[in-house]
């Protein structure tokens, strides 16, 4: 990979904050606290992954941090932003120019090229990307040579790599990633990792990534921990064995 300097960009120390957030779904005997007062800070320019057993509410606080999904009570904060005091309509506007996506579905328009789907979120704020750092991002995920292909025409990991340029592309404050390995196979994946964990490390791009994979969560900076709906442990550095001795406490309960 080429050398990249991120453009100076104004940040504070903490990209995103949740403040003891609720998330609740169903009513009465059928409820499900997701998020129970979820408490997490997410440093500005560093890769950080979230992960816990099954139904441990990481999605739901994906989804909260990112402003796709309102709360019960509490704070998010994205940089100075209150997202609890914002309508659907500012939250979209706010997704669109601050937020970048990686899905695990890759989520590209069929009938757009790699090029048109990596430029598309400044499409639609209609804006035109900027030439130099589009050519540096192409550079960056290896698509020099696939930029007039169609989704159909890419393999599973050329689809991912363009979804991280199309994250990338409108310098967003923050990028989350949901389970961006999780169709392709090993090769592909640690390439996608690699791409994630060089933004943050180089680009300085702060990046938050979901997953079950104790070996994808190992390329992050930092770990953090959901069981029953709050931070319940962190890990720095991790490695994989000990992201799995963690995992092996949390689903026997041994918190």
């Amino acid at each position: 990979m080429s050398t990249l300097t991120r453009p100076d960009v104004v940040r504070t120390a903490v990209a995103v904050e949740a403040r003891a957030v609720v998330k609740t779904y169903g009513h009465g005997a059928t409820e499900v606290r997701a998020l129970d007062a979820a408490d997490v800070t997410i440093p500005a320019g560093r890769f950080t992954a979230v992960m816990g057993p099954s139904g441990s509410g990481k999605s739901t606080l994906m989804h909260a941090l990112a402003g796709l999904d309102t709360i019960d009570s509490g704070q998010v904060l994205l940089g100075g932003t209150d997202l609890t005091t914002l309508s659907e309509e500012q939250r979209t506007v706010l997704r669109r120019e601050r937020i970048g996506f990686v899905f695990q579905a890759f989520n590209l328009v069929p009938s757009l090229t790699a090029a048109e789907n990596i430029a598309l979120p400044l499409t639609l704020a209609g804006r035109k990307p900027d030439p130099e750092w589009m050519a540096k991002l192409v550079d960056v995920v290896g698509l020099a040579d696939r930029l007039t292909h169609r989704p159909a025409e890419l393999s599973g990991g050329q689809q991912q790599r363009v979804a991280v340029a199309r994250a990338l592309i409108a310098r967003p404050d923050i990028v989350f990633a949901d389970e961006p390995t999780g169709n392709l196979d090993s090769r592909a994946g640690e390439a996608v990792l690699g791409f994630l964990g060089y933004a943050a490390r180089d680009l300085r791009q702060t990046v938050v990534m979901v997953t079950h994979d104790p070996s994808a969560a190992a390329h992050a900076d930092r770990v953090v921990f959901l069981a029953d709906g709050r931070i319940v442990e962190e890990l720095s550095e991790p490695t994989t064995a000990a992201v799995l001795a963690t995992m092996a406490r949390l689903t026997t309960g041994e918190v």
